[in-house]
């Protein structure tokens, strides 16, 4: 067995990015064209590392492998809670993964915990420092279903009372930067020598004793290497990669590891194409006898610390400055604005400092009256985040007051725990990371502080936002037209504040183009309609009803009295009150009838205005996704007519068009535009269908061709892609006649001839799917005479011809697996 070991560790998080009243991310434009940054990531990081191709010198697909069964990582809680909604296929990989190195590595899986709301935990008083720790680890085995033996701290922040906490909860080990040693000594010498200025032998383990008397294993990370893959562009030649992790520097001891850690997004969001680099290195490194691929915890039964080591305090892997970059303008940046202070970064630490104690003893005291131990209580609490569940959050609050709750104690109790819970999200270390006070990163813990100030008024009718904004006026953004904190605070982050009435309101807005389902979600609010009626004349349409609304996170509901007008395009406007009982209700429902029924639409905008004085609310009131949608319903109604104007030009014009392309004359805008809206109109129609119409796909690009129009590559080849993977996936194995396979090939061939790239990234993973899962059993089966299994066989070798899957090399190379437990 080699006593050279290799171990690569990747943090994988974002920062959070939820609304903290909706508890759901809504678009952001900066991550366009995706929907928000957890979003764009996972499409160029995350999904790419769970199905990572290797090429062979012809650019051609050999193999695809899941990297988190090879490496050692760790995931941000709220990232992975996102990634089980948001992107199911990804999240499963990499459990399957951590299930796998399980197999792979003694017993020992490679996933790690984090503490759980990143924040810098030597800046953190010690109630949230354990709690941040009993999160992490809860949170772990909900995802996981075992308890995690290593954890990562949050830029690896790292005091000895965050360490003993750890250890305290059975956590046996951490990772940490080199520069972050102090002095190192032999188990049972007398003298420590100093390794200041990284200066640590990173191949070996170190035990640190702590103030307990209980210890912990830190492992100090190779400084250089690491930096490499992060800064300098390593990640270029997977080879070169491979190499450089083959070099252990020298003799040693038995048992040498040679580890790295780095932000799990170098691979693929940083560095384009970062994880096929890595895939390609692992796998080198596989198949070379001298290296053993192996994770810190596997490394650790192994070979257990002989080596003593004591850390600096206050210290962290991207602050040269100890943990400054989190409180004070210690120089640490981003490098992107070399001119701008982070003065600021010292008022915003104040005012949440200030604010979380303030909030604390309010907590405290009024807790008392439902917990034995409030703070206890809040430790145990991370077994409701991580489970919403209606009957299972009301089973703990029984077992955490002793007896059962009224409904108005319930919803106090579970106001008092999110309370906290923001109160500490509003540390989360990535308000500070960046360059200005106006960045999304800051403003989002600027918003958990405004969630935790809008619950303090809620329990405890006490205004702590003047205070708060006093401390926060000192911030100032380096773009003078931003100003300070205050006026980011008014423009930026309290307009995101949501009521039940609010909830309401958007509802109103969106129940005239639903189908009137009797109860719906809102983001974290479900909603039920106690009566509604519609109205719908000359492309006008109205609503009358009332509907409860509650809260799925602390259970606060209110029932509401709406009326809705829609006079078509954007004109969209209602009113919302509170529910004032049936017979209220009955007056509005007859006045607004009255009018309709005699055909005085005219007159209803006055009546809502009338009976709505101070709640109207318009298209604007609703929230930002479903805005956008909305929009496009209405947009979709307007367009019909737009479409059917457009289409008479083309089908008018086309040979007209047809002949100045043909003699290369510039098309005239008016027939540019409408033959490229109508053609790629029908071409994303056609490949939308289901199946896909190809005939008419190919028809329209060929009338493309001869009329010299450019169709809209971006939505034309979203929609092929969708096209390819969805026919792929209904392939399931050689029952199916070949011919399902053959119409996808013949769909990916016209996808292919397309003048632009479309991504098939989803197919050629079903494709592998088959090709580990079933194609080797056709192939015995064909070679014993069967065939329709030689049929099948020859339809899928043509196309992985097509998705660029070099299926024979496969073959020659016998890496085709021969159960899914191989596919890596």
């Amino acid at each position: 067995m080699s006593e050279r070991f290799v171990c690569i560790h990747g943090h994988f998080y974002q920062p959070p990015r939820e609304n903290p009243w909706l508890e759901e991310v809504e678009r952001q434009e900066s991550a366009r064209p995706d929907h928000d940054w957890n979003e764009r990531v996972c499409r160029e990081s995350y999904a790419p590392n769970a199905f990572s191709r290797i090429l062979d010198g012809e650019g051609r697909i050999i193999r695809i492998v899941n990297n988190y069964s090879s490496m050692s990582f760790n995931f941000g809680p709220s990232l992975l809670s996102w990634m089980a909604r948001k992107a199911p296929m990804t999240y499963e990989a990499i459990l399957e993964a951590d299930r796998m190195s399980l197999e792979r590595y003694s017993g020992h899986g490679s996933a790690i915990a984090q503490a759980h709301g990143h924040l810098i935990l030597p800046l953190a008083n010690p109630r949230d420092k354990r709690t941040q720790v009993l999160w992490g680890i809860r949170d772990f085995e909900e995802h996981f279903r075992r308890r995690p033996e290593g954890m990562w701290l949050p830029e690896t922040a790292v005091d000895l009372e965050s360490l003993d906490l750890m250890a305290a909860e059975g956590i046996r080990f951490t990772i940490l930067a080199p520069h972050q040693a102090a002095e190192v000594r032999s188990e049972g010498a007398s003298v420590w020598e100093d390794v200041r200025g990284e200066r640590v032998d990173p191949r070996v383990p170190y035990r640190v004793e702590l103030p307990s008397g209980r210890d912990i294993t830190v492992f100090f990370y190779d400084g250089p290497l690491s930096r490499a893959v992060a800064f300098e562009n390593l990640l270029l030649d997977g080879g070169e990669f491979a190499r450089r992790l083959r070099d252990f520097g020298g003799d040693g001891p038995p048992g040498l590891l040679r580890h790295l850690a780095t932000d799990g997004e170098t691979f693929g969001h940083h560095h384009k194409h970062g994880e096929m680099a890595l895939s390609y290195a692992l796998d080198l490194l596989e198949a070379d006898e001298s290296i053993r691929l192996t994770n810190y915890s596997e490394f650790l039964s192994l070979h257990p610390p002989r080596r003593e080591a004591r850390i600096l305090e206050d210290t962290s892997w991207s602050c040269v400055h100890g943990v400054e970059r989190w409180r004070a303008n210690c120089g640490c940046t981003t490098g992107g604005h070399p001119d701008w202070s982070q003065e600021w970064r010292g008022p915003v630490r104040d005012a949440l400092d200030w604010l979380r104690d303030e909030l604390a003893q309010r907590f405290e005291e009024a807790a008392l009256e439902y917990f034995k131990d409030p703070w206890a209580t809040r430790d145990r609490y991370i077994e409701v985040v991580v489970d919403r569940d209606w009957e299972d959050t009301r089973g703990f609050l029984v077992a955490e007051a002793g007896r059962r709750l009224s409904a108005e104690e319930e919803v106090r109790a579970l106001q008092l725990l999110e309370l906290q819970r923001h109160a500490m999200l509003m540390f989360t270390s990535c308000g500070w990371f960046f360059d200005d006070l106006a960045r999304i990163e800051t403003l989002q813990v600027m918003r958990y502080a405004a969630r935790a100030i809008h619950l303090a008024q809620v329990l405890f009718d006490v205004g702590l936002e003047e205070g708060f904004l006093e401390r926060l006026a000192r911030a100032r953004s380096n773009v003078p037209a931003l100003g300070n904190g205050i006026d980011l605070f008014r423009d930026r982050v309290r307009p995101g504040k949501v009521t039940l009435k609010k909830v309401a309101a958007h509802h109103t807005m969106t129940s005239l183009f639903q189908n009137g389902d009797d109860e719906s979600i809102v983001y974290c609010y479900g909603v039920r309609v106690g009566h509604a009626r519609g109205f719908r004349a000359d492309g006008m349409r109205c609503v009358v009803g009332w509907i409860e609304v509650h809260s799925r996170i602390t259970h606060v509901s209110g029932r509401f009295t709406y009326a809705v007008l829609h006079r078509g395009d954007h004109n969209l406007f209602g009113g919302v009150r509170p529910f004032a009982g049936v017979s209220d209700y009955r007056e509005l429902e007859e006045v607004v009838t009255s009018a309709i029924e005699v055909g005085r639409w005219g007159a209803v905008p006055d009546l809502l205005r009338a009976e709505f004085p101070d709640t109207m609310y318009s298209l604007e009131s609703l929230f930002h996704d479903e805005q956008e949608r909305v929009v496009d319903r209405i947009l979709d109604d307007s367009l019909a007519d737009a479409q059917r104007t457009l289409a008479g030009i083309y089908e008018s014009r086309r040979s007209l068009m047809q002949f100045l392309a043909s003699h290369e004359i510039p098309q005239p805008v008016p027939f540019r535009a409408a033959g490229e809206f109508i053609l790629s109109l029908r071409l994303v129609r056609a490949l939308s269908s289901d199946p896909p119409e190809l005939e008419d796909a190919r028809r329209s690009f060929e009338e493309a061709r001869a009329t010299g129009v450019r169709v809209d590559r971006d939505a034309v080849s979203m929609e092929a892609g969708r096209a390819v993977e969805r026919l792929m996936r209904r392939v399931s194995g050689p029952a199916d006649d070949a011919g399902g396979l053959r119409a996808v090939s013949e769909l990916v061939q016209f996808v292919r001839s397309l003048p632009f790239a479309v991504e098939l990234w989803g197919a050629q993973n079903t494709y592998f799917r088959l090709l580990e899962n079933v194609y080797p059993g056709v192939v015995e089966d064909a070679a014993a005479g069967d065939r329709e299994a030689a049929k099948w066989r020859s339809e899928m070798e043509a196309l992985g011809e097509a998705l660029q899957v070099a299926v024979p090399r496969l073959l020659e190379s016998s890496s085709i697996p021969t159960s899914p437990g191989t596919w890596r």
